[in-house]
């Protein structure tokens, strides 16, 4: 008998947003498929064994998203381990603090371009191609930007640069390519207009969060002062990233597409 649940993939998922973004898409009800590097292979387990307690099934696949063959095979073995592939969450977050442009080597660029533009488009290209596939008529694809990809911040040349890509990634899925060519121009499938085929791609663009990585690059007392200047007078959590996740995975949100939404207190407002 067929499984009438759908199925998540997330990206990052060991800990902070990516396993907030688990947490609550298994509570919603989808089977939850997990990836992270292979260094954090266990805390990736214990992750699955959370996701479980939900009454829905994992699966762990570990891998880099920077390298091809690795998003091929999370995807396709998502697929296959879960019966189904109807979203995926990239959650992929590389920076060099106090960077500046005119201080920031080379190295230290392409690392972080490597993760947050290349990793997120191989992501959007092979999730894209497997939602076609598959038939779907409601993939839903999620790209994680950031507050500083619209509103830049002085010492994070790269991070800045790279969330303004993935805002482009994700929008110019606009951009129209005959169905055909979805087989025989695959390094433009970001370009592919994915609406045709019931297909959204939005993303989500937090600002600071506290979590490991933001304590680590801001420390408590950055937090305090922005949660004092945010309308909403509190910083972030990795369940607020996860509410607006769980709601633009929804079959219901058929008509919202291309957009990068703000999760910041109101600190960017459109």
């Amino acid at each position: 008998m067929s499984d009438p649940r759908r199925v998540a993939l997330v990206t990052g998922a060991s800990q902070g947003l990516g396993k907030a973004i688990a947490l609550r898409l298994a509570k919603d009800g989808l089977h939850v498929s997990l990836n992270d590097i292979a260094s954090k292979a266990d805390a990736l387990k214990e992750v699955a064994s959370l996701v479980e307690q939900h009454g829905v099934r994992s699966a762990v696949f570990p891998g880099d998203v920077t390298q091809e063959s690795d998003v091929k095979a999370m995807i396709d073995g998502t697929a296959d381990a879960l019966g189904g592939f109807d979203v995926v969450s990239i959650v992929e977050q590389a920076l060099s603090a106090g960077a500046h442009s005119y201080t920031e080597s080379v190295a230290d660029f392409n690392r972080v371009s490597n993760v947050n533009i290349t990793g997120c488009f191989l992501c959007y290209q092979y999730a894209g191609r497997k939602m076609i596939e598959k038939g779907h008529r409601q993939g839903r694809i999620i790209g994680a930007s950031s507050h500083s990809g619209k509103r830049p911040a002085t010492g994070q040349t790269s991070y800045v640069a790279t969330k303004y890509a993935v805002r482009g990634l994700t929008s110019c899925t606009g951009m129209l390519l005959p169905y055909s060519k979805i087989m025989y121009a695959p390094d433009r499938i970001a370009a592919l207009n994915l609406g045709p085929h019931g297909i959204t791609v939005n993303a989500y663009a937090p600002g600071m969060m506290e979590t490991a990585m933001g304590m680590d690059v801001v420390g408590g007392h950055t937090l305090v002062k922005w949660a004092n200047q945010v309308p909403m007078r509190r910083h972030g959590t990795p369940e607020d990233v996860a509410n607006l996740v769980s709601f633009l995975a929804k079959e219901d949100t058929s008509y919202i597409t291309g957009q990068t939404i703000s999760v910041d207190g109101g600190a960017a407002m459109d």
